[in-house]
């Protein structure tokens, strides 16, 4: 069994994509929440250095350059990306925002880690992609999932048979989400909704093993605003191998993941989207053989695997990661579209 994104050839970056230094500087373009993490915790790291920050608005810039002890703050976005200081952007907006800010740190020439869901739609993620790859510079989702050490293993293990020809893959993410209709969650020009903040996690993992369904089937309780609340997906492959997936804003799901082979299962507690262990059930387990646990190994933790491996990529002179493939990432962006169209949610940005 080989997984549905496998490794690519590297492109290689012209030389002045090329960090300066050993240190890789990092510039983040926002301050919510996730850009607050995502800085705390690569800082922790001894070859990477936060270096500047950007807001729409001097003041929360100049904040969260405060708090984490970031030597530049800029009130547009335009000024982080012209900084030569700056080897590479994290973009950390809402994903309404994405195309445009990770666009202009493209078009700047500055190599990109964009937060998950990529974009709106595929037609955004395809015209990022196009760019990128046109100017020779680095892109890559911040799908942390993948960079993951434990669920790396995991995939070598289905790779090398230890469960069979995957049959079924389970996977939910739910929570109870904010009842006000004026949150970002419920604006579909915002990309509201559980399922691209939500619902990206359980089919990343199944398109992980998978590749791209065949088959997109799905229902939905709908907002007033027209975004989805509770989203049901059943994907399809010639296989046979088929995926249930789901994601929800009206109530907590144990968010786990199973996936079944005809040899055994592959069993991912909550939280199964930052794995620290799974454990691996055999079929033709022998007498007093139990289940085997794998757990993480390594002295990184969190957002720390996907920015190692962007600083990874950056220092090879690879435009795009073999963890994280663009054209992955592109066939992630279809099915959330094709799941949209199943449950007729529409915004803006579709056109």
């Amino acid at each position: 069994m080989t997984t549905g994104q496998t490794s690519q050839t590297p492109r290689t970056a012209p030389a002045a994509q090329e960090p300066r230094r050993d240190t890789v500087r990092w510039g983040v373009l926002a301050t919510g929440g996730i850009a607050a993490r995502f800085t705390a915790e690569v800082r922790e790291l001894p070859d990477a250095e936060v270096v500047a920050v950007a807001s729409r608005g001097e003041a929360r810039a100049k904040e969260f350059a405060a708090r984490f002890g970031v030597p530049r703050a800029y009130g547009e976005w335009a000024a982080l990306v012209a900084d030569p200081d700056v080897d590479v952007v994290y973009v950390a907006t809402p994903h309404s925002a994405h195309r445009a800010a990770a666009g202009l740190a493209l078009a700047a020439g500055k190599p990109v880690l964009c937060e998950k869901p990529f974009t709106l739609n595929v037609r955004e993620a395809g015209e990022l992609v196009s760019l990128a790859r046109e100017r020779g510079l680095f892109l890559m989702e911040a799908m942390w999932t993948y960079c993951n050490p434990v669920i790396r293993r995991l995939v070598e293990l289905v790779r090398d048979g230890a469960i069979g020809e995957i049959q079924t893959v389970q996977a939910d993410f739910g929570f109870p989400g904010p009842a006000d209709p004026g949150h970002r969650l419920r604006d579909p020009a915002l990309g509201g909704g559980a399922l691209l903040d939500l619902g990206v996690y359980p089919i990343s993992f199944a398109q992980l093993l998978l590749g791209e369904p065949d088959r997109v089937q799905a229902d939905a309780l709908l907002s007033p605003e027209g975004v989805d609340l509770n989203t049901g997906m059943l994907l399809g492959w010639e296989s046979g191998a088929t995926a249930l997936l789901s994601c929800s804003l009206t109530g907590g799901t144990p968010v786990t993941a199973t996936v079944t082979g005809t040899r055994g299962r592959i069993e991912l507690p909550s939280g199964f989207f930052s794995a620290e262990r799974f454990v691996l059930h055999r079929n033709d387990a022998g007498p007093g053989t139990g289940p085997e646990e794998f757990t993480a190994d390594g002295g990184l933790y969190g957002l720390q695997y996907e920015a190692a491996e962007v600083m990874r990529c950056l220092r090879a002179g690879e435009t795009e990661s073999p963890l994280v493939p663009l054209d992955g990432t592109l066939a992630v962006m279809r099915t959330l579209d094709a799941v949209r169209d199943r449950i007729g949610v529409r915004f803006p940005a579709d056109g």
